[in-house]
């Protein structure tokens, strides 16, 4: 079995520095610390070494055009990353490379690896380990758990089970040094194929009481292509004493609005309430159960390829690569 094990910085490739952590591990001293022992063939290709809460979208092109060209030649990629935005890669990545014919496991460290106690160790031996399955697809693995790619978020910022894998079954878990894999997720048949299109004008807004429509006027006149709004509970867009329903019911012709929530499980249902049913009456596109990830990267990649609301809200509502369960 022949293994890519492209680094990209982050936590895990971290040393203490004079104004902190900094990056600096490459991908091969990264396997050395872990003292894991590999009877594979491992290739390191060292894309970037950076703190994770500097990756651009332009990065996640490179990423997806780096693995393509190379995914022939390997049994199974596995990518060092820091946690901050690694979910938002996991996801675009799923959108960019579509149909991968291996597994691709993304994974990283809540610790350094050169720390005690680090954490990094057992998710790199995780990611190692679900590609010997071979179960092709884009993934997180962290905290001896495998998650589907898409359906990944973080929800902790200083606990080692930092990700957890949100509206969708964990694909498998890592017990007494054994991977038991819990659930295949379906995958397409077809060609791998590559598309990093992509517009990265997305503006997220999170609802607050008081949220007036000028925030809504003033990003489409700066420019930007799609806007999510991160609702609360099940969904709404509040109309009493307020002019965003009103101001979001014009805006929606112009550009696509989402709406997503600010909970973490169970996604947005429209049709549950009058705020709701009314935020649909406006033109908001529901998100479903996607995560904020997902919903980022879905309409960024989408946007990338039309800008016509109509078809956009389509393609929102279809899932794609697995990223929703449906969407109300």
């Amino acid at each position: 079995m022949k293994i890519l094990m492209i680094g990209m910085g982050g936590t895990i490739a971290s040393i203490k520095g004079k104004e902190g952590y900094e990056s600096a591990l490459s991908a091969n001293e990264i396997l050395k610390l872990s003292g894991i022992r590999v009877s594979h063939e491992i290739e390191f290709l060292d894309l970037m070494n950076v703190d994770s809460t500097l990756i651009q979208p332009s990065d996640w092109s490179l990423l997806a055009e780096t693995i393509y060209d190379k995914i022939g030649e390997f049994d199974g990629v596995v990518i060092t990353h820091g946690t901050d935005t690694l979910a938002y890669t996991a996801s675009m990545l799923s959108f960019m490379i579509r149909n991968p014919p291996i597994p691709i496991v993304l994974t990283g460290s809540m610790i350094p690896m050169t720390e005690e106690n680090s954490d990094a160790p057992l998710n790199l031996f995780t990611a190692l380990k679900f590609i010997e399955t071979g179960i092709r697809g884009i993934y997180v693995a962290f905290n001896g758990k495998v998650m589907l790619g898409v359906r990944t978020s973080k929800v902790r910022t200083m606990h080692f089970d930092a990700f957890e894998s949100i509206n969708y079954p964990t694909i498998a878990k890592l017990s007494s040094g054994k991977l038991e894999v819990l659930h295949v997720p379906e995958v397409s048949k077809g060609e791998v194929r590559l598309d990093t299109r992509y517009e990265p004008k997305v503006l997220v807004l999170k609802l607050i009481p008081g949220l007036s429509g000028d925030i809504i006027r003033s990003a489409i006149e700066l420019g930007y292509k799609g806007i999510i709004l991160e609702g609360y509970g099940a969904g709404g867009i509040p109309y009493r004493n307020s002019d965003l329903l009103s101001t979001i019911s014009e805006a929606s012709r112009e550009i696509p609005i989402v709406m997503t929530t600010q909970a973490v499980y169970d996604g947005v249902d429209l049709t549950r309430y009058k705020v709701g049913r009314m935020a649909l009456k406006a033109g908001i596109i529901p998100a479903g159960d996607m995560t904020k990830e997902a919903t980022v990267t879905k309409l960024m990649w989408i946007l990338g390829h039309t800008r016509k609301v109509e078809d956009v809200r389509d393609l929102m509502r279809k899932n794609l690569v697995g990223e929703l369960t449906r969407a109300f």
